[in-house]
């Protein structure tokens, strides 16, 4: 089916559905250039086919803890940049380098996602993360659990929610797209309905049926529309509601008085947190919030509400994409800052998770070292999309 084929990545089919399963379970199903490269492979010749109606992804249930996928491989990519060979220039786009060449294939895979015709079904039924986002994010259909934890935690490893969060968060209401953003909170299935995020709400008891019954209904349809939507809604229902029900939808108001998009500055957003009210001694919002984005790296702060700011303007996904793909090559350089590589030592390699970002105060990043992440990479390096009639069509 593909020549790119490795066993973290298994595709099949079952009668006219496709069938994606992560499978790199050592590592919560984080996703390798290997399993990106056969997925490129294997997703145009799926959508060319006029028998398969839908396509299906879900995570490898033999992970330590249930999980979807917990994010791209930024672990190698730290490798091949932290310690560059003789003559190689990092963080430029060039080909053949591994801080380019994943994230260009990957976000051409977010692409191809995001502008496919056939509706895609992805389970999150566990750890949803970074580039398991990207995988899924962009499909139809995205199916939240009990179980599911999402997040976009890379302010917290000095890079920026990338693989199309610069598209989609700026999209969401209010000051949410910026809240997730730039604090990395994790997110429940309350949470992703809530925000919109999430499609569908199904326990995860009742995945097993639900997979038995996405084949059917590609079996027994005739049309060339979409045959699975009224099947997903059948299945859907209201989480249930506890005494911390959406987190997201018990402070909205906070939310969207200290990150909403008539903020223009880290500086006025954390201000904005300094003088929001508490109603009670438990009311402790701004306070969190604030200790949190002091962990964060301020580079990543600023560049992050800076590619949102420019992201909300662009039309289409793959525009986004371009410009993600000029932010994440200048996290690859080290200068003007390293904090990628000290964040991926901090969290990943040493775990002592006491990174020293450099800057290490939002007074300090100035607005010229945010605009060098946005600066062109040369035609020859740029980010080189197959513009499609659908480019608009990011599915959130």
């Amino acid at each position: 089916m593909s020549s790119h084929f490795t066993l973290q990545m298994l595709p099949s089919r079952s009668s006219n559905l496709g069938i994606l399963q992560l499978n790199n379970p050592s590592a919560l199903n984080a996703l390798t250039l290997d399993m990106v490269r056969s997925l490129n492979a294997v997703l145009p010749q799926w959508q060319a086919d006029p028998s398969l109606k839908s396509t299906l992804m879900y995570g490898s249930n033999e992970c330590r803890r249930p999980a979807f996928c917990s994010g791209g491989d930024v672990r190698a990519v730290y490798d091949a940049g932290i310690a560059p060979k003789a003559g190689e220039e990092h963080g430029w786009g060039k080909r053949g380098l591994v801080t380019s060449d994943f994230f260009r294939e990957e976000y051409t895979l977010n692409h191809r996602i995001a502008t496919q015709t056939k509706p895609q079904v992805s389970l999150w039924d566990g750890i949803v993360m970074g580039g398991g986002v990207g995988l899924s994010i962009h499909g139809k259909y995205r199916i939240a659990t009990e179980n599911t934890i999402f997040a976009m935690p890379e302010t917290g490893i000095g890079l920026f929610p990338d693989v199309g969060g610069m598209y989609w968060l700026p999209r969401l209401k209010g000051g949410l797209g910026n809240y997730i953003a730039l604090t990395g909170c994790r997110l429940k299935g309350d949470d992703l309905l809530y925000a919109g995020i999430a499609t569908h709400f199904v326990p995860s008891e009742k995945l097993d049926d639900l997979k038995e019954a996405l084949v059917e209904a590609t079996t027994s349809s005739e049309t060339d529309g979409d045959c699975v939507a009224s099947l997903l809604m059948s299945f859907h229902e209201e989480p249930s509601k506890s005494e911390s029900s959406s987190f997201l939808e018990k402070h909205r108001n906070d939310i969207d008085a200290t990150f909403g998009k008539d903020k223009s500055s880290m500086e006025e957003i954390v201000d904005s947190l300094h003088q929001l009210p508490s109603a009670s001694a438990e009311d402790t919002f701004g306070k969190e919030t604030i200790s949190t984005l002091s962990k964060m790296s301020p580079t990543s702060l600023k560049v992050t509400l800076e590619g949102i700011r420019r992201g909300a303007a662009l039309p289409d996904i793959a525009k986004v994409l371009k410009m993600e793909f000029r932010m994440c090559q200048g996290f690859m350089r080290t200068s003007p800052t390293s904090d990628f590589y000290e964040g991926i030592r901090a969290v990943l390699v040493e775990k002592d998770y006491k990174a020293k970002w450099n800057p290490a105060t939002l007074e300090d990043v100035t607005d010229d070292m945010v605009e060098s992440f946005f600066q062109e990479l040369g035609e020859e390096h740029e980010l080189i999309l197959e513009e499609k009639d659908g480019d608009e069509m990011s599915k959130l």
